[in-house]
């Protein structure tokens, strides 16, 4: 079984904004299925497809199972038969031995960064940048899959 254990930060925008980082990714996601046990999602990055099916969160850690898939079928599948969809762009910024992924979320999300920290363990130590704040982690509306619910312009 493959599992995921991640952990989920909000970014100070103002540190980001002046932070030295590498390009992003404009990445595309929609999902074939959002439920509360379980999620079906299909990503575009720049140059790949991913179909992507998680299990529910338990702590910070959860099922996961994702699988490269033709990028011009992922367009296709986004386009056919997601029922939700969300866009944002990516960096993947390397700090003290582990990799940082951060999403600046676009559209109707726009505002929201959320910088992610995939772990061997949920005991696993490590630093965090100057630029993280809060632990969303298991927060629901931080979700992806919720963001397309209840997008970040929404919240009250």
């Amino acid at each position: 079984m493959g599992i995921e254990i991640e952990r989920k930060f909000l970014v100070d925008q103002q540190q980001w904004d002046h932070l030295e980082k590498p390009e992003g990714e404009n990445y595309r996601q929609g999902y074939l299925l959002t439920d509360p046990e379980k999620t079906i999602r299909v990503r575009q990055t720049p140059d790949k497809g991913f179909l992507t099916i998680k299990g529910i969160s338990v702590g910070a850690t959860r099922s996961e199972f994702e699988y490269e898939i033709p990028f011009l079928e992922a367009g296709e599948l986004l386009d056919q038969f997601s029922a939700s969809a969300l866009s944002k762009i990516r960096y993947k910024i390397w700090f003290d031995g582990h990799l940082w992924e951060v999403d600046e979320f676009l559209a109707d999300n726009k505002g929201l960064i959320v910088a992610e920290i995939e772990l061997k363990s949920e005991n696993e130590k490590f630093n965090i940048p100057s630029w993280i704040t809060d632990e969303v982690t298991g927060e629901d509306k931080y979700y992806n899959s919720n963001l397309t619910l209840l997008p970040y312009k929404d919240w009250k």
